[in-house]
Order: structure tokens, then sequence, then C-alpha cells
């Protein structure tokens, strides 16, 4: 659900630009070795908030290969095979962190781990045991994503990869960041296991009550080819309800039926076949599909929460949860203004999101599942993305 956000004072957009002009790749060497999906180590290695950046690659023995920045902690690239055993890159992202840096605070969020709140925070603003919190308004009054042009998205992560199929992420957000109380220690842990999946296991500890709600933005194109639309890829979705939103796409409170509406995958449908039926309010609302659908698993990870295939390249991606909700996003905002890897500019529709989630404005909805996060408590939470043939 990746928005243009244009927050903050003309100060922090010149720092902004001093950052950028001193974030100037290393040049590669002649030895150098591509990735298996084309991108050098090289490009990927400055300074940057004080903080080294890199590129760290995970392979299983199946010859599939996913790399990842400590730039917000970024899938930066997933190469899984096709149905001509061909092996194609199924992400959205940059080839450099010169352009990650540059287009992140244009309110890119490809492949990012996102936080404090995934989401919207109506009126950006929520009350938490008898006291009022602002927060950044960056979306059209709400706080969308955490807030800040930092917030998780853009910060610099610290990095432990273990081996070639488990990366760690570390972060430490201060108390009042962005508005949100207590200080928070987060862990994001992806491990690349032998069956094609990419797990990911977020831990988190606070030392005052907050709020918390982390996920991945990650864009998948199975098709393999961003130059293109991706509307007929087929989408199911194990959910029974949605919440709707207002025009400002932060959700009403309201809890419907997908019964009879264009939010019902339920069985496998193109994405395309109603991303643009005006006569529903909340697709001219979402301008398309960028919606919490309630999943109708019951936190149990073993069960198929959603499923994306591509026809033309055969590869499915199945997903599970124990989340109880998942914001499916299906790239309304991109419109070729993000130069992404091997020159594509992505257009509108071009890769969709499937951010696990609690509902958005859960703290300001009390009817809804809670995300209070107290001293004491561990936040612990998984998703998993697996990719197969059909």
């Amino acid at each position: 659900m990746m928005k243009k956000i244009f927050s903050g004072s003309m100060v922090a957009l010149a720092a902004t630009a001093m950052l950028f002009t001193a974030c100037t790749p290393k040049p590669a060497t002649q030895e150098e070795q591509p990735t298996l999906s084309g991108l050098l180590r090289s490009n990927f290695q400055t300074e940057h908030a004080g903080k080294q950046t890199d590129l760290y690659t995970l392979t299983n023995n199946n010859g599939m290969e996913v790399c990842f920045t400590n730039f917000g902690g970024r899938i930066v690239s997933i190469m899984v095979p096709d149905k001509a055993g061909n092996m194609q890159d199924v992400c959205l992202g940059h080839d450099s962190i010169a352009d990650y840096i540059k287009y992140g605070y244009q309110g890119c969020n490809f492949g990012a781990l996102i936080g404090r709140y995934g989401n919207r925070i109506g009126n950006s603003k929520f009350t938490l045991d008898g006291q009022e919190y602002q927060l950044i308004a960056n979306n059209n009054g709400n706080c969308l994503h955490g807030g800040g042009e930092v917030a998780f998205h853009n910060r610099m992560w610290d990095a432990n990869q273990a081996d070639n199929s488990k990366i760690e992420f570390t972060t430490v957000s201060p108390d009042g960041e962005d508005g949100f109380p207590g200080e928070v220690s987060v862990k994001v842990t992806y491990t690349l296991t032998d069956d094609n999946a990419i797990e990911i296991a977020y831990e988190a500890t606070t030392d005052k009550p907050t709020v918390l709600n982390l996920t991945n933005h990650c864009y998948f194109c199975l098709s393999g080819d961003p130059s293109k639309d991706m509307l007929d890829e087929i989408l199911y979705l194990n959910a029974n309800e949605y919440t709707p939103v207002d025009e400002n796409v932060a959700v009403t409170g309201e809890i419907a039926s997908v019964e009879g509406t264009p939010f019902d995958f339920r069985t496998p449908t193109r994405v395309g076949d109603r991303i643009d039926d005006t006569t529903s309010v909340q697709i001219v609302n979402g301008k398309g599909y960028d919606h919490n659908w309630i999943l109708a698993t019951g936190g149990d990870i073993k069960a198929v929460a959603g499923t994306l295939y591509d026809p033309t390249t055969g590869i499915q991606m199945d997903m599970y949860t124990d989340q109880p909700g998942m914001q499916f996003y299906a790239g309304n905002f991109l419109d070729g203004s993000f130069m992404g890897k091997k020159g594509v500019a992505y257009p509108l529709r071009s890769a969709f999101c499937f951010e696990t989630q609690h509902y958005p404005d859960s703290p300001n909805k009390p009817e809804f599942p809670s995300t209070t996060l107290r001293p004491g408590e561990t936040y612990a939470t998984k998703t998993i993305y697996k990719f197969s043939v059909k």
C-alpha cells in the first residue's frame, strides 16, 4: 500500500538531499560477480546515517535466491523458477542503495519492513491508558506506516547473517519516536527454506505501554515482467469479510461481508476482473484494491490465507500467517515515477502486496483485535510466502 508521502519541513527535505548526495556507491571491482538477480554488492555498500549499508544474499538447495539490504530491512530481489525452469525475479526494487535512499524518502516502500504501525491510524492520534498520543500526519490527515520519513522503512537496521539460509535485522526505536510511546526493541528474522518459502518472524518488546503492528511491504510480480500490469494474475483470499474504508482509505470501523462484492476472492479470480468496478464505492475509495481482508484462518499458520498465481510463468505464491488480517494492495499508486531494477519504470498495478497485519486503526477501534504491547510481553508473529510452479 505504498503511497507517495510528503511530510516534514523544508529543513527535513534539505537534510534528506544531503544524505542522498553523500550516498555514493563504491565502484565495482573487476572480479566482482553479480547475484543471480544481477545485483552488484558494491552498488549497495556505502555509509548512510552513520552506518554501513550492504547487500545480503540467501540461497537454498533448489537454486532459489533472495537478496536484502539493511536500509529498511528490505527484500531487494526474489529469484524463483518458472514452469519452464527459467529463473524469474518476482520482487520489485532497485539496483543500488542510492536509488533506495533517493526514492525511499519520496515514499517508496519496496520490500521494506514497516513500523511502528503498518497501515493507517485515523486522524494521526490514539489514546492509550487515558493518554492521547499525537502522531505524524502523512496521508490525508492519517498516519500511514509509522508517519515519519524514516520510521522503520528508511532506517538503518543492524544485520546478522547466520548462514546462507537465515538473516536477522534488529533495531531500537526510542521512546517518543514519531509520537509513539515506549522504547521498542525489534528483531526480524528472514529464513529461506528448501521448500522455496520465505519465513518472516517478527519479535519486539517495549519498556512502556505502546501499540505495534509490523509487516513487510514486498511488491510481488509473479510474471517476472514489471514493465506491464499484473491484472491477469489469479487471486485467492481465504476471507469472508473485509474492513471498508472512507474516501481517505481509512477504515470506517465497519466489518462487511465479501459476498456479492468485488472483494470476494474465495474462488480464485483474475485480479483485473472487478478492480475498476466503479459501481462499488469501496473500489472508488481505494482506487481499486487497497483494503484489509479479515482472514478466516483463525490464526492457524498452517492454513493457506491467500494465493497469487501467474498463468504465463506458472509461478504460484501461497501465503500463510498467524495474523488476523491482510492488506491486499494492487499497486494503484504506482505511476511510472519510480525507476526500478534494469531501468524499468514501474507502471500502474505492475505488482501486488500481501501485507499481513492486525486491522488498520485498531488503537482507535476497541472492537478490533488489540495491538497494545505492554512491558513484560513479547510481540511475536510469523508470515510465510511459499513459491511453487503450477
